[in-house]
């Protein structure tokens, strides 16, 4: 009897090798550049769990090793110069990268190249849509999930709004209005190495119209179930040349759908730092003042308040999420998905060109983009 349990035992072992990460063992993972700031706030929670392993870094500018090194203790041996040297010592499951956004396509190239299975990737997708359908490409003949990482997706108020939309609490919407930025980059006090590309319409594509305007489109695709709009149109200003010469400090972008609208107010210019939305339906809305507060009113009545606990398991933030698509647990989707970020880019490539032009775009019947 021993004998047979202890073979059975084996057998078990052997086929959980086979199928790949164990779900008692770390979810492995590298990072890709170290010039977005946000990786800042990225590395030190990844240091302090036990799900998930950050194995190494993949960066070349000295000083930005140097400088990330000494403020999270990590050796000189955990810094690569490629993603090709670093898989030569270890062994990854996925990669998450803080590049400029025009370099993510390049990521995803060298990813799909050395076997990652799973990319993470901060805020947008890609600086256009033509940039964003070539890295979906990329996933679909390669079999790669990817993920768009955005703070507010892990907001937990956020993610009851939308149950209450989609239990029709306010009846059918009719408009929804975001409001995303804060007084400045640079004001804020951003590394220069981030300014340098967050800054620069080729490597961002834009200034707060791409900084910020993503955040009310993936908001909007996801909370109109992936329904394109028919029209954009947007208007974009320099209020700040003098600080921000290449690009637009301020824009409002104006989305239509056939039977609702939604207003996305991205700024540079804001006196505080904000996230916030507000869902007007038939009978009521649905506000969300922060990330864990809702404000409702249903038929026409009486508002209330309320706090939304925070979120759990795999949707808790972006780390577990990464984990479980790695063990396979969940696919990517809603405001992290490929589907959803095609049609973010639409819209903010129809932005742009609405406000170079001044006029209304109207968008084609049929997507132009296509996602497995």
């Amino acid at each position: 009897m021993k004998s047979i349990c202890l073979a059975l035992f084996l057998v078990g072992w052997i086929l959980s090798q086979a199928n790949g990460q164990e779900t008692n063992l770390p979810v492995k993972f590298a990072i890709m550049g170290l010039t977005h700031d946000h990786a800042g706030g990225f590395i030190p929670n990844t240091l302090r769990r036990k799900d998930i392993q950050l194995v190494g870094i993949v960066e070349t500018n000295t000083d930005l090793v140097a400088r990330y090194g000494e403020r999270y203790h990590l050796p000189a041996n955990f810094f690569y110069p490629s993603l090709k040297a670093l898989i030569a010592h270890t062994n990854i499951d996925a990669v998450a990268t803080f590049t400029s956004t025009y370099d993510h396509l390049a990521v995803a190239k060298n990813c799909a190249a050395l076997g990652v299975r799973v990319m993470m990737m901060e805020k947008p997708l890609a600086v256009d849509l033509k940039q964003g359908q070539a890295m979906a490409d990329i996933a679909n003949q390669k079999g790669m999930q990817m993920i768009v990482n955005y703070e507010t997706t892990w907001y937990s108020a956020n993610q009851a709004a939308y149950t209450l939309v989609h239990d029709q609490v306010i009846g059918d919407l009719r408009r929804i209005v975001v409001h995303d930025g804060h007084w400045g980059p640079r004001e804020l006090g951003c590394s220069s190495n981030f300014l340098a590309w967050l800054t620069d319409p080729v490597l961002n594509g834009g200034g707060a119209l791409m900084d910020f305007g993503c955040y009310g489109a993936d908001l909007m695709t996801w909370l109109m179930d992936g329904a394109r709009p028919t029209s954009v149109m947007a208007v974009t200003q320099h209020i700040k040349p003098e600080v921000y010469p290449k690009v637009e400090d301020e824009a409002t972008i104006i989305v239509t759908y056939p039977k609702a609208q939604g207003i996305i107010q991205a700024s540079w210019n804001w006196p505080y730092n904000r996230k916030d939305m507000e869902i007007y339906g038939q009978t009521g809305y649905v506000l969300v003042p922060k990330n864990d507060t809702l404000r409702i009113l249903k038929n026409r009545g009486t508002e209330t308040e309320q706090t939304v606990p925070g979120l759990k398991g795999a949707q808790a933030d972006p780390l577990s999420y990464l984990a479980a698509v790695v063990r396979g647990e969940i696919k990517p989707g809603g405001l992290s998905s490929l589907s959803v970020n095609l049609a973010v880019m639409e819209i903010l490539d129809a932005a742009r060109k609405s406000a170079q032009t001044g006029r209304r775009v109207d968008l084609p019947k049929r997507p132009p983009y296509a996602v497995n």
